[in-house]
């Protein structure tokens, strides 16, 4: 980096001596200062795990936007979709390799390296939401632990952070209204993570696909049924148009969020302050993909009840106990493996201080409902 006022030095006598003097040396050190602004361009290759028209693929775009408007132009970021470079699946090993310098995915989709992957996403329902969930990761502890997974344990050249604490992801689309869990033994259905042991446990078959490849598995026969996580992306889907029975609510995944990755070799290669805006801006998207959330969801939600004919149903109790009970038969399985145990010990923990505080505290927000909107919730 250069300076136009490297070899200008103005004693102090003159700069006060000179008014004039004085506003030409503020106009130049103007230029000198912000050396951000003057330096070299960075440029990073990332990919998403998301179709180019998905929701989450404009998610990923919020992240990219507001860290390249933050540097101004010191940074560039080109986020591609899912198949661009490589696999939905795939995008950690290409960080890990360097193939490319980031993603933009959820922990769920590399659980088969090891199941703790899943308890920074779709873990266990301790009674807590998704944002405190986010929260527990955003502590020391969280940061920690998930740091000890990917560099410690499994020698992951990455590092990851985590944004939008995701709405509670719906049981999915049936061809009937599941009304006990024995509705639900034998059919052939998507959902990835833990998810998939605790769907499993409840005499499901389950199949992993990534969310491109849901409705053609579908046309297929290769399932019969599936969640994937939101009435946005599965209306874009076109789920409506092979089943008209949509049950809210699980216990499955109710805590997911985006995790934002880089090849560590290359994010330790960037200047300080790029590093800090590709962390923080986590931290800004977070909020906008939850703004984007909640209108888009809500509003496709009552355009598949309005215009696509589509009944939506909250799921039964009973269909929630039996996935505790499912969860409780995991966990005490995974256990076994001493980091798994760190991990839900830690969460557990959380929950039973966090969760307490909010549910003894928190207003009873379907009491309010129910008296300004009367009759509109249906009761399972």
């Amino acid at each position: 980096m250069t300076s136009n006022t490297e070899n200008k030095q103005v004693s102090r006598r003159k700069f006060l001596k000179s008014g004039a003097l004085a506003a030409g040396v503020a106009a130049t050190g103007t230029v000198a200062m912000p050396n951000v602004s003057r330096a070299e361009t960075v440029t990073l290759k990332m990919q998403s795990s998301w179709g180019a028209s998905d929701i989450f693929q404009d998610m990923a775009r919020q992240y990219t936007d507001r860290c390249q408007k933050m540097a101004g132009n010191r940074l560039k970021i080109e986020m591609l979709p899912a198949g661009a470079v490589v696999k939905a699946f795939e995008v950690q090993n290409a960080c890990h390799t360097g193939v490319l310098d980031g993603a933009h995915t959820v922990s769920a989709y590399w659980y088969g390296k090891h199941k703790a992957a899943s308890l920074f996403g779709t873990g266990p329902v301790l009674g807590c939401d998704a944002t405190q969930m986010l929260a527990w990761i955003q502590t020391d502890e969280g940061r920690a632990l998930y740091k000890e997974l990917t560099q410690d344990i499994l020698k992951l050249d990455v590092v990851g952070f985590f944004a939008m604490p995701m709405p509670t992801q719906p049981l999915g689309w049936f061809k009937k209204p599941v009304s006990t869990a024995a509705d639900m033994k034998g059919l052939k259905y998507r959902t990835v993570g833990l998810a998939t042991d605790i769907m499993q446990g409840m005499g499901v078959k389950v199949t992993q696909l990534p969310g491109g490849e849901i409705v053609p598995a579908l046309e297929r026969g290769v399932i019969e049924a599936f969640e994937f996580n939101n009435p946005t992306s599965d209306r874009q889907f076109g789920a409506q148009n092979v089943s008209k029975t949509y049950m809210m609510g699980s216990y499955h995944q109710a805590a997911e969020f985006f995790e934002i990755i880089f090849s560590k070799r290359k994010y330790e290669s960037l200047p300080a302050e790029v590093q800090a805006i590709l962390e923080y801006g986590a931290e800004a998207a977070s909020t906008a993909n939850y703004t984007m959330a909640l209108d888009r969801y809500s509003k496709d939600l009552q355009g598949l009840i309005k215009d696509d004919g589509v009944s939506v149903y909250r799921t039964p109790k009973g269909v929630l106990q039996d996935q505790l009970k499912s969860w409780d038969a995991v966990l005490e399985k995974l256990n076994a493996d001493p980091f798994f145990k760190k991990v839900v010990d830690s969460q557990r923990a959380w929950a039973e201080r966090v969760a307490f505080y909010y549910l003894m505290n928190a207003a009873d927000y379907e009491l309010a409902f129910d008296h300004y909107f009367p009759g509109k919730l249906k009761k399972a």
